[in-house]
């Protein structure tokens, strides 16, 4: 349903060789667009297990559970917009980026407050007609991402909607607006983790880290790191993707030194679309982290020592 930074959708095809053959319980601490999650499901590979979304960024989480308990408030949203884009355009765009920024006290979901089926819809636009599908924020939290350029964009997909509202309503699944750590302190041996942080930059042209006024820091990424490591150590199945930026090799590859936790760095070709200069998209290595065995051959799959 949204486009995000870094979504996963091209990577799914080697990821499926890494999914437990069985899932009790499945925990994703940046959810962003749920590539993982939606694919699992579609697979049937869920199950009845419980299963924990969540996310640090208030927007997304505040919409998916908006969308989940009111999804024909947002369609009927969605449906306006749709017909005042065609006509406005950009014009319709940057009314509706005040009036989204506005509606959030000017950077941030409004305290004690449901998200409004008119806000998750606002969210949804923005995502579907801005540029690049991005999320960003600027240091006082108000959506800075400028319009996209679009003949026809999407932005009204009722089935869509109405199925992602079925799948965040299944029994059992929970949304959570948590930081990662607060996330991984609930897990359960034998539960599958995938996680999905910001990525550490390959070269400051392709710096994204501005899902929130937060930015996900050098020192986040060895936190999470060390959390990985002690989750492997107590059974969790581990499922972890993050850019091959030197400094990102040499704290994995410190991680899979850790025996005990029985972990493997892994390398795979990706497209990387976000850089500030065209020339500087293109494939690019990202690694995988994990104590899962691949099941057959993936193309493009390397281990890396």
């Amino acid at each position: 349903m949204l486009k995000w930074a870094g979504g996963k959708r091209q990577l799914l095809a080697v990821f499926q060789h890494f999914y437990p053959e069985r899932v009790s319980g499945y925990v994703e601490p940046f959810v962003g667009s749920g590539a993982v999650f939606f694919d699992l499901l579609r697979r049937g590979g869920l199950g009845d297990a419980s299963v924990t979304l969540a996310d640090s960024n208030a927007d997304l989480i505040g919409t998916y559970a908006t969308v989940r308990d009111a999804p024909g408030e947002v369609i009927a949203t969605l449906e306006h917009l749709d017909q005042r884009h065609a006509r406005e355009g950009a014009a319709c765009y940057y009314d509706v980026r005040d009036r989204f920024n506005a509606a959030r006290a000017g950077g941030s979901v409004p305290q004690g407050s449901r998200y409004s089926p008119e806000l998750a819809a606002m969210l949804i636009y923005l995502n579907r007609t801005g540029f690049n599908g991005l999320f960003r924020v600027n240091a006082g939290g108000a959506f800075n991402v400028p319009a996209g350029r679009y003949a026809r964009p999407r932005i009204c997909d009722p089935a869509l909607v109405r199925a992602v509202a079925s799948a965040f309503a299944r029994e059992g699944l929970r949304l959570q607006c948590a930081t990662f750590d607060r996330v991984l302190a609930h897990t359960s041996a034998g539960d599958f983790v995938y996680l999905d942080p910001p990525y550490a930059p390959l070269s400051t042209t392709s710096a994204f880290g501005a899902y929130t006024a937060d930015r996900f820091s050098p020192s986040d990424q060895v936190r999470l790191c060390d959390t990985v490591v002690d989750l492997a150590r107590r059974g969790r199945h581990i499922l972890l993707s993050n850019s091959s930026a030197p400094e990102i090799v040499a704290l994995y590859r410190q991680a899979a030194r850790a025996g005990d936790a029985r972990l493997r760095l892994w390398g795979v070709p990706a497209r990387r679309a976000i850089n500030s200069r065209a020339a500087g998209r293109g494939v690019v290595t990202e690694l995988l982290l994990t104590n899962l065995e691949p099941r057959g051959t993936a193309e493009g799959l390397a281990e890396i020592v």
